[in-house]
């Protein structure tokens, strides 16, 4: 039975980018290349069409040629988590038994949310989930984001996961993550399957500690951050602490400088895609930001900068 002492999945499931030509029209060929070199990373799985891939910068019929590109390529060796965000609760069942007919292994969702200030209360979200999860067979894992600027208490998520059948999976993205982690678990019991840490790993090993047993990371070196979290598993906190203090500054870099931008610059630079433009109206990274970005990558030496050339 799957529960949080035998999840179905576990480890590093970093988040795909969206690769555009110059022109902003979708790079399929470079898409592709991305997800291979991400699965040669050595990765537990795979996520799609979140925010650090430019989701709220794609057309709907965009959106299914990404998630039907992607499963199709990814073609099993891998389990693919699509993002079905909405603030629509038919929208987003809709979207999400999409993504399970095309081969998605878990849908990924924000509580519904509109603008800087349309919210909605804990029976409206409760009901918006329950819907999703009525019309899929797949587990549904809840996105407590910044952006959705939702407050989720951990009493209300224990009890979706506990009442609502799909809910089974967190993701904490939000100040005091490693707090909320442990509470979730002390509430939740086995129906929390999957506490996972996020927002590009800068709370990893607190989120750790807590009871994290999944990390959603950006896509450019999940070579680097999967050792972190095989060690801490294995019990070796010393080398846990090693390997997180080595790859911090670059972690850092990502989440607090070059964002979602970060992983496409890398490809780009080690060849993996073409283009590592974003979709305007976003700009593009700083030339100096960029630059910070591969000399702190170059000491590293990631896959990212090798496995193309």
């Amino acid at each position: 039975m799957p529960g949080l002492s035998n999840p179905r999945y576990r480890g590093i499931f970093p988040v795909v980018p969206t690769t555009f030509h110059e022109d902003g029209t979708l790079d399929l060929a470079s898409q592709k290349r991305c997800l291979d070199f991400m699965i040669a990373c050595g990765v537990d799985g795979l996520c799609i069409l979140a925010n650090f891939s430019e989701q709220f910068l794609v057309s709907d019929e965009e959106r299914e040629i990404l998630t039907r590109t992607s499963l199709e390529h990814v073609a099993g060796r891998v389990p693919v988590i699509v993002t079905t965000t909405h603030t629509s609760s038919k929208v987003c069942a809709e979207r999400s038994r999409r993504a399970q007919d095309m081969g998605a292994a878990m849908v990924m969702v924000m509580p519904p949310y509109h603008g800087a200030t349309f919210r909605f209360g804990e029976a409206a979200i409760e009901a918006f989930y329950q819907s999703v999860s009525d019309a899929i067979g797949i587990p549904i894992m809840v996105q407590d984001a910044p952006a959705a600027g939702t407050p989720l208490s951990m009493p209300f998520l224990a009890r979706m996961a506990q009442e609502i059948e799909q809910v089974s999976y967190f993701k904490m993205e939000t100040a005091g993550a490693a707090n909320k982690l442990r509470e979730l678990i002390a509430l939740g019991g086995e129906a929390i399957e999957g506490p996972w840490d996020g927002e590009e790993a800068i709370t990893l090993l607190a989120d750790l500690e807590a009871g994290a047993t999944g990390a959603m990371t950006g896509g450019g070196f999940a070579d680097g951050i999967r050792p972190i979290i095989e060690a801490h598993r294995s019990g070796d906190k010393d080398k846990a602490f090693e390997q997180y203090q080595r790859w911090l500054p670059l972690i850092n870099h990502e989440n607090r400088q070059a964002g979602f931008l970060a992983a496409k610059a890398l490809m780009k630079a080690g060849g993996v895609i073409a283009c590592e433009a974003p979709r305007a109206p976003w700009p593009p990274m700083h030339p100096q930001t960029r630059s910070q970005l591969l000399d702190i990558a170059r000491r590293l030496d990631p896959l990212v900068l090798r496995w193309a050339k």
